[in-house]
């Protein structure tokens, strides 16, 4: 028998959306949102030659700065208000969940509700003011080591830099907050996920214009396109994957009426940590180009030879990052889920896993069966996120919407959607409710 949920659901349409006002609201908001995002994309910080920045970023958009040119919407290769995009941000959040794990104040204050998380995010926006500050510092003094770029090099220009790049990632931190709170789906997700739509028109051009000049071969071409298609496939098979463990319920007597013992499925998904672990990963790889920037190029032989080792599609810079996206698949799901409290959850409500003792040793076969999964979980995400890499790289493709890009693209696309459809079925179920307190009124 068809429930009364699945029921909703089929009966969600254009109608319906039309509807559901609230929902439109939120949907407004956020392409507004996203708009004025990409608006300050195309603002660029004051004192540079936008000649000289061209081609500098010509010679070296084919490495890991070009990457993050595709997270930022062009806004690296344009040097804008927003070329630090979100990342510090993203790595001041890895900074403060790894000190909670070590720190006893701040694991005690993620226990504590609301306010206690309230302050452990004031925490990481302290902590993203302080990582802009270093990066924009980081990314003056590169620029007027770069040649002609900078007009008036000096400490005025450092200043007014740090002073733009920071006051550009706090905006657009504090738009994602706004997103989250006020439109659809997760603010953060979704400025990284407009910044890599907007750069594929641009990626396409560019790759069909190389085929068209005989370049690229039509083959390889095609086959690139075919491989897009085939990792979209995967990438969503994947993120729907789970691994259902059988709960059951004994019977149960309320009053003078007993009831059946029911069942039901503890979901556990294989990739919990969503697309956190490339995100995560990526930003940290920000870490050593910055390093290399404070001091112009002219810094200790060994940094300038690890920041051109760490290079797109050098040895070193797949190694660094596949071992980023394990670890950080593997912490994230330890953050994001507990057995022991999901063990304790049911034996309070009286479920258990058949043949499996309720408390510790349940919590012990959760944890075993969620380690196992998040092995298949990670070694999925490095795959999607590196193989496409190699072969984009050592087949000299300038065409960079690899596996990282797709996986951010798929996983947000799947979530807003998931959120959009939730706010109808919200709606759906306001209308029961209004029409049966129509019928009740009617009756009386």
């Amino acid at each position: 028998m068809v429930s009364a949920a699945e029921q909703l659901v089929s009966n969600l349409n254009f109608a319906a959306f039309a509807k559901a006002d609230e929902l439109k609201k939120r949907i407004w908001f956020t392409l507004g949102a996203l708009v004025i995002y990409r608006l300050g994309t195309y603002i660029p910080i004051p004192g540079i030659n936008p000649e000289a920045l061209a081609d500098v970023f010509r010679q070296q958009q084919s490495g890991i700065l070009g990457m993050f040119n595709m997270f930022s919407g062009g806004a690296v290769g344009r040097m804008a208000i927003f070329a630090l995009n979100i990342m510090p941000y993203i790595s001041a959040s890895i900074i403060i969940q790894l000190l909670t794990t070590v720190s006893p104040h701040l694991e005690q204050l993620k226990k504590e509700g609301e306010q206690a998380r309230r302050q452990i995010n004031q925490y990481t926006r302290y902590g993203t003011v302080l990582l802009a500050a270093l990066q924009g510092y980081g990314i003056a003094v590169g620029l007027e080591g770069a040649g002609n770029v900078v007009v008036d090099p000096g400490w005025f220009f450092r200043i007014t830099t740090v002073i733009t790049l920071v006051g550009g990632t706090v905006f657009l931190m504090w738009l994602g907050e706004q997103i989250t709170a006020r439109g659809v789906g997760n603010g953060i997700s979704l400025i990284i996920f407009a910044g890599i739509v907007a750069q594929l028109p641009h990626a396409l051009v560019g790759t069909l214009e190389l085929g068209r000049q005989g370049a690229l071969s039509a083959g390889l071409i095609i086959g690139l396109f075919i491989m897009a298609v085939a990792v979209i496939g995967v990438i969503v098979f994947m993120e729907r994957a789970q691994r259902r463990l059988l709960v059951q319920y004994p019977k149960r007597q309320v009053g003078n009426k007993m009831f059946q013992g029911d069942a039901s499925h503890l979901p556990l998904k294989l990739n919990s940590a969503g697309v956190i672990p490339p995100i995560f990963a990526s930003s940290l790889l920000l870490l050593p180009i910055t390093a290399a920037n404070f001091s112009a190029g002219q810094g200790p032989e060994w940094l300038n030879t690890i920041t051109a080792m760490l290079g797109r599609g050098q040895p070193l810079h797949i190694l660094i990052y596949v071992s980023l996206i394990i670890f950080f698949a593997f912490f994230y799901t330890a953050v994001v889920f507990n057995p022991k409290d999901t063990a304790d959850n049911l034996k309070k409500y009286g479920g258990f896993l058949p043949g499996i003792r309720p408390g510790e040793r349940t919590a012990e076969y959760i944890d075993y069966v969620l380690t196992r999964i998040t092995v298949v979980g990670a070694l999925y995400l490095a795959a999607v996120c590196v193989l496409p890499e190699i072969l984009i790289s050592y087949a000299g493709v300038p065409f960079y919407f690899g596996g990282t890009s797709l996986l951010i693209v798929v996983s947000v696309t799947m979530d807003t959607v998931a959120q959009i459809q939730s706010h109808l079925l919200a709606h759906q179920y306001e209308g029961l409710i209004k029409k049966a307190k129509l019928r009740g009124a009617r009756r009386r």
